[in-house]
């Protein structure tokens, strides 16, 4: 019964970890990665479409990034999307392929990108404590209810924390990566 909600507390804070890595993957750091285009999407015959499903991505050099998209017609709509979206990227084509160009960061787009990413940090440990503070209540009301003793509550308790204090750990890591990939020159 405990391990019931101990097994869901840890999987539910390590699909936060997940999602939290994910949207770090999204900024920007001043090298092309196709994984900054996850979140846009196009219009392709009235339907959102995400660009990796309407065009080929690749990254000849550490600063480019070149769109290929299937259809011909697709480039404008795809250089829309792009242009309308958070990146501060300006495409160009030639009538083929879309090339993006990641510019070399400054010092204070460098820190701006590290308190965004510094937030979501944040944000991703409250969503942890909560989960924490979800399975917290259910233990006790375990203890309420006598299905557990009070040495099985303390010992639940103490297994909660555990599990809480690893996945901050892992957010902690995640964002300690991503600030020495941002601050790299």
């Amino acid at each position: 019964m405990v391990e019931a909600v101990l097994n869901t507390a840890r999987d539910k804070m390590a699909k936060t970890c997940s999602v939290y890595e994910r949207d770090m993957q999204s900024i920007r750091a001043g090298r092309a990665n196709p994984q900054v285009l996850d979140r846009i999407t196009v219009d392709y015959y009235g339907t959102p479409t995400p660009i990796q499903q309407v065009g080929n991505i690749s990254v000849p050099e550490a600063r480019l990034m070149v769109i290929t998209p299937w259809e011909p017609k697709m480039i404008t709509p795809i250089e829309k999307a792009i242009q309308t979206s958070d990146l501060g990227l300006n495409p160009s084509n030639d009538g083929k392929v879309i090339r993006l160009v990641f510019p070399e960061l400054n010092e204070e787009r460098r820190k701006d990108l590290t308190k965004q990413a510094s937030r979501a940090a944040e944000e991703a440990k409250v969503a942890v404590r909560a989960i924490r503070r979800d399975a917290m209540e259910q233990i006790k009301k375990m203890k309420k209810n006598s299905e557990i003793t009070e040495d099985d509550q303390r010992d639940a308790e103490e297994d909660l924390q555990k599990i809480t204090d690893k996945a901050i750990k892992d957010v902690d890591g995640i964002y300690a990566a991503k600030e020495k990939e941002i601050m790299e020159v």
